[in-house]
C-alpha cells in the first residue's frame, strides 16, 4: 500500500488548472517573441541580400548605360561617312527621341492599367470572409 502514498504525493505536486493557464501563457509569449526574431533575422538577411543584388543590378545598369553611348556615338560616325557630321547626329538623335517617345506612351497605358495599386480580389476576398463572420456571429 505504499503506492497511495506516491499517489497522494504526485497529486499534490500536480499543478493546477491556473498554473497550467499561466504556464501556457507564458510559453505562447516565449514563443512568439521567438518566432518575431526568427522573422526579424531572416528578414535582415534577405534585406542586406537584396541590398547586394540592387547594388549589382545598379552598377550593371550603369555600364549598360556607357555601352549604348558608344554604340550610338558609333552610329552617328558611321552615318557621317555619308552625310555631314551634324546631320548623322540629328538622324539619331530623332531616332532616339523617337523610340523614347513610343516606349513613354506604351508605359503609360501599362500604369494606367495598374492603377489603383491596390490588390482589388484580396480586398473583396477579405470582406466577404468579414461578411461571413459576421453572419456566423449573428446566429
Amino acid at each position: 500500500m505504499k503506492d497511495n502514498g506516491n499517489v497522494g504525493q504526485a497529486l499534490d505536486q500536480t499543478p493546477s488548472t491556473a498554473e497550467l493557464v499561466k504556464q501556457l501563457s507564458e510559453q505562447v509569449t516565449v514563443l512568439i517573441r521567438d518566432e518575431l526574431k526568427l522573422a526579424q533575422m531572416e528578414m535582415t538577411r534577405k534585406g542586406k541580400q537584396a541590398g547586394v543584388g540592387v547594388g549589382l543590378l545598379g552598377g550593371s545598369g550603369l555600364v549598360a548605360l556607357y555601352g549604348v553611348g558608344c554604340l550610338i556615338a558609333c552610329a552617328i560616325i558611321a552615318i557621317s561617312g555619308v552625310a555631314a557630321a551634324w546631320l548623322a547626329a540629328l538622324i539619331v538623335g530623332a531616332a532616339l527621341l523617337a523610340t523614347a517617345a513610343v516606349a513613354a506612351l506604351i508605359g503609360k497605358g501599362r500604369l494606367q492599367k495598374a492603377t489603383p495599386p491596390v490588390p482589388e480580389h484580396a480586398v473583396e476576398s477579405m470582406k466577404t470572409d468579414v461578411e461571413e463572420i459576421r453572419e456566423r456571429a449573428r446566429r
